[in-house]
Formats: structure tokens, sequence, C-alpha cells
């Protein structure tokens, strides 16, 4: 029997493959949209593919489970409630199908979304299950949030109350031994308090896992429904895409990868479309165009791309030469599939660009707290989630965070003296550019963030500041 987890950092999201290979099949769960490495992974297995599983229908990212199935003819597997507009086979509680020696057994677990499953391994005839694959319904240290499908029909009250029970009448009756593959791990917005680890046991979970502890199902409902942060902006879209038939990613790359001269990206951002600039930090803050918008490819690319861009705009693309592929495939892993060329050469081609470039006001830790301590001192923009805001912020700050500063961009004070950072930097580069967008002038990020402004032990408020 294998067993393998294929982790995604950046979406922080895992799949798997299970494969008997002296029966020479395999099956994969929650596959993420680029599923080349599934198939080449069979093939060195010497397996085939003949089966495919959704543990739900996913909110974060666009699963790989039709272009799989397209490519090798699997049968593929929801729960029996799911309801989709391509065929499936749905599987019942109970409902067991055989790999070989192997067995996969369907659990439902409803809560975090209606059709939500778990799916049980056995090898061979054992009783007891090997492993549990717990999609969303269960993470390491968390379970999932039950409030992404709030708006379908059922409360999130409703759905954190069926959470319960699934955990505790149906995941919380296994052996404490069996191993637990949860579908994400700590960076998805799918939870709260999501574990670095991507592996435990049930046992590990039932004596460390918040939500496992001994509490009534009310506690558990007002525990599980408090503190959530708003979903980002492209969840509800990407669930309704993992429920109906769409393009493939190799198509969706063909089409949008065409190189463009430099008339045609300003021509295309004049026609609607946004520019998102994917280059380094440095190199964006040198010269860009004026109303583009900056999420760099090395941070959590597509969560943000998706949490801060138009969705029913186009996007042309600036990256440095090499970088337009794997930005296109990163929004492409978020459905996000409107991608309408890129910029040819890279930051050379800005060179005739002129006046049409701006750049961008950065601030290092030494030079910011000089200018807080000024007369004339800033306004500060925190950007960061409201519970890092709580721990330890700059006295004063105003807190809007990152994925809500397009729809509350009213609110920022209209100052030509605006200071916004977040933890590390990334962030506050995002805003800084949407800020600029909405014709906002003299917006200054600073470098490194709050974590630059504790380690230069500046002043700051809150549980756990250096100082107040």
């Amino acid at each position: 029997m294998i067993l393998e987890q294929h982790y995604l950092g950046c979406l922080a999201q895992a799949s798997y493959l299970i494969a008997d290979t002296g029966a020479g099949v395999a099956a994969v769960v929650d596959p993420r949209r680029d599923v080349d490495l599934y198939e080449a992974r069979a093939k060195e297995l010497g397996v085939r593919i003949t089966h495919v599983f959704l543990t739900h229908f996913h909110a974060d990212f666009l699963a790989g489970h039709l272009e799989l199935v397209q490519r090798t003819g699997a049968t593929l597997h929801l729960g029996s409630r799911a309801k989709a507009d391509y065929d499936f086979h749905g599987l019942a509680d109970g409902d067991e199908v055989v790999l070989g020696s192997l067995r996969v057994r369907c659990l439902e677990t409803p809560g975090h979304t209606p059709e939500s499953v778990c799916y049980l391994v056995f090898d061979g005839l054992a009783d007891d299950p090997r492993s549990v694959l717990t999609g969303d319904t269960l993470f390491i240290g968390d379970v999932g949030r039950p409030d992404l499908m709030a708006s379908k029909g059922h409360t999130r009250e409703e759905l954190a109350g069926w959470l319960y029970d699934s955990t505790r009448n149906r995941l919380l009756t296994l052996p404490d031994a069996t191993e637990l593959y949860p579908g994400h791990g700590a960076g998805s917005a799918c939870g709260k308090n999501l574990s670095s680890k991507t592996v435990s046991t049930i046992g590990e979970q039932r004596a460390e896992n918040y939500a496992l502890q001994d509490m009534t199902r009310e506690a558990f409902i007002e525990t599980v429904t408090t503190g959530l942060v708003p979903q980002p902006a492209y969840f509800p879209v990407t669930a309704g895409l993992n429920k109906t038939t769409h393009a493939p990613l190799d198509a969706v790359l063909e089409r949008g990868l065409v190189p463009l001269s430099l008339d045609e990206v300003f021509a295309t951002a004049n026609s609607g479309a946004t520019i998102l600039d994917v280059r380094p930090a440095d190199a964006y803050s040198a010269g860009h165009r004026v109303g583009s918008v900056w999420v760099g490819l090395e941070g959590n690319f597509a969560s943000w791309a998706g949490s801060v861009l138009d969705l029913e705009r186009p996007v042309v693309l600036v990256g440095e030469p090499g970088q337009e592929r794997e930005a296109a495939l990163r929004l492409g892993r978020i459905g996000f599939d409107q991608v309408r060329g890129f910029l040819a050469g890279g930051s050379a081609g800005w060179e005739g660009a002129g006046e049409s470039l701006s750049t961008t006001q950065r601030m290092d830790r030494v030079a910011a707290r000089a200018a807080l301590a000024s007369d004339d001192a800033p306004t500060v923009l925190d950007v960061r989630q409201p519970g890092e805001f709580e721990t330890a912020r700059l006295d004063g700050a105003i807190s809007i965070p990152l994925g809500q500063l397009r729809s509350r961009m009213d609110e920022v004070p209209d100052t030509a003296n605006l200071f916004v950072h977040c933890k590390a930097g990334y962030r506050s580069l995002v805003a800084q550019s949407l800020l600029e967008r909405a014709g906002r002038k003299g917006v200054v990020d600073l470098i490194g963030g709050i974590d630059a402004w504790i380690e230069d032990e500046g002043p700051v408020v809150g549980a756990g500041s250096c100082s107040i």
C-alpha cells in the first residue's frame, strides 16, 4: 500500500495519491488543477489512476478532478449530497471503493459544507482503518470553518452543529492510532488555528485540538463561529467553479500567455484590464505603471491576488522573463482564468514608458521611527488581520485588513501623509499599490513591517508587545 501526500505550500493545500502497486491501480484525492504530477508519479509507480475522489466542493482552489478524469478515464467520486453539472458517482455513508487489496470507505461528515465527506483507507481485510483523509472537516489543531456555505440555505450555526456531530459521532469513534491526513495546513483561510504539521493521528487530535475537547454542542457552535475573518473574495467564485464544467488548465494557459508590446499592454489596460505586477518588491518599487496592482510571486500570490483583484476584470501580467507562466499557473489554480497576455521582455519592456511610470515611497524602520516621532507624524494604516492587530500594534494605527481594503477604501483618511504596514512587508506593498490605484498620494510603505519595528525595539501597544 502506498499513501502519498502532495503538499502545495503556496496554497497550504494537500492532495493524496493512494496506490496498490501489486494490482497496478491508484486513486487521487482532492487533486490540484495542474495534474501532471499525479500522472508522472503513477507512471513511476507502474500504476493506473482509476478513481478520483473529492472530499467536498473546495472554495480556496479549483480542483483538478475534471482534468484527471478526462486524461485517465477514471471514475469520479463525491459524497452523495453533492450536486454538480458533470457526471460523478455519489458515495453514501459506508460505501466502499476497492483498489486492489485496498478499500476506501466514505464517511459522511457534513459541517464545513453540506456535502463534506472523509475517506477511510483500509489495508486488506483489516477491521480498523489505517488512515483517514479528512478534507476540510478536521485539520491538525482545528476544524473547518462552518460559515463558507452559510448563504446557501444554511446558517453557520446549523453547519457548526453538523460539524459537532460529525467530529463527535464519526471521527472521534475511530481508533487513536488512525493516521490523520487533512486537506490543509497553516496559512489556509479554511480554518482559524491550523497547525504547520501536515500529518497527525486521531489520538493526538483528541488530546490537543481545541475543537475536539469536551464541550456541549452549544459551546462548540459558539467556539467555532467566533473569531472568523471574512472569507477571501474569490472563495464563492471558486466554490461555484468546482461544481461546474470549465476549460482545462492547459487551454487556459495557452490562451492567456500571449506576449504583448508596451503599447499593447497600455491599450489593454485602457480597455479595462488590470495590470498585475508580479516582480520582486524592489523592482516594482523602482518603476511601475500608475494604476497597476502589485502581488509578488514570492508570497501567497494566488490567495492574495484572488482577494484584492476585481474578479470580473481581465489582467495583463508584468514580471521578469519566465515569471509570467508561473503567475498564470498559480492564478489558474484558484480558477482565475482572466489572463490576457504579458509584457514581453519583463522589466526591460518598461523602457520608453517615461512619465507613465511611478516609484513607490518606502521607508526603513529607522527613518519610520523618526517620522512617527515628528510634529507632522503620518497616519498609520495596519493591513494585518484583526487578531494580529490586537496582539501588537503601533499606537493610533487604523486597522483595515488587506482583503477588505478595496471595499473599505472610503475609510482610509484622505491625507497626503499615510504610512502603511503589515507583519513583514508583503501585504503592505500590495496595499500601497491598491491605494495608489485609487488615487491616493503620499503613501509610504514600511519595509519589513511591524516585525522590523519590534526588532528595533520600537514602541508598540497590545498584549505581548515590547513596550507600551
